[in-house]
């Protein structure tokens, strides 16, 4: 079984763990299949959207399909959820993936 499978199957075990979904959208970058990774990141966001380090990761899979206004809605919104639990250094983070993107 590989990483990937055995991820998936921890997800099927437990959707609303929001570590373990991460974990799946990571493989799924590592594998570079960025539109699987976007659409778990989105699923990951709409049941947990206090998971901040979500938000850079579906900028940068959106960036890597050519999705540049894709890219800069994630990174917005995780700016707005970085600022809402006080998380200085990932608001600087998602602003500066931003401000390459040009705002």
């Amino acid at each position: 079984m590989s990483r990937l499978e055995a991820v998936k199957g921890l997800v099927a075990q437990d959707p609303e763990n929001s570590r373990i979904r991460f974990m799946l959208c990571m493989e799924y970058s590592s594998a570079a299949d960025w539109r699987a990774a976007v659409a778990e990141l989105e699923e990951l966001l709409a049941r947990d959207p206090g998971y901040i380090a979500a938000y850079y990761q579906a900028g940068r899979a959106s960036e890597q399909l050519g999705g540049e206004d894709a890219a800069k809605a994630f990174y917005r919104r995780g700016i707005a959820a970085a600022r809402t639990a006080g998380d200085r250094h990932t608001e600087s983070e998602l602003q500066a993936a931003l401000d390459v993107l040009g705002g």
